[in-house]
């Protein structure tokens, strides 16, 4: 698989590289997989106005763990709190405050919230 990251870690036990990007950019890939969760951490004020994020409707929920299948590509800006999400068969990711998600169409995962969580989001 080609790789377009600046740096490049590679678990070989676990089948995933993720990729660390200039722009505080995360990227968890599965390896036998195209379906990957994109984290930018704490993204400018102008990359979120630029997206409208203030206009988008908002979700939370409280401590808790659950199943959840992706029917479309979701961006959410994450307000407050924590969760791991762990897609079927891949490897966790830490997601929290400040951190703009996308996450793929046709993705199942397991959603793990450590702390309530208030989201903006937007379905493509």
């Amino acid at each position: 698989m080609a790789s377009t990251c600046s740096t490049v870690f590679t678990r070989p036990y676990s089948g995933f590289r993720v990729c660390a990007r200039p722009a505080r950019t995360v990227r968890v890939m599965a390896a036998a997989s195209p379906k990957q969760i994109t984290v930018q951490r704490d993204p400018t004020a102008e990359t979120l106005q630029k997206l409208g994020v203030k206009r988008w409707p908002t979700w939370g929920c409280g401590v808790s763990k659950f199943d959840w299948t992706y029917d479309s590509t979701e961006t959410s800006y994450v307000i407050e709190g924590e969760v791991v999400v762990t897609p079927t068969g891949g490897s966790p990711v830490e997601i929290r405050a400040g951190d703009l998600v996308t996450f793929p169409e046709g993705m199942s995962c397991v959603w793990d919230v450590k702390k309530a969580i208030k989201k903006h989001y937007s379905f493509s």
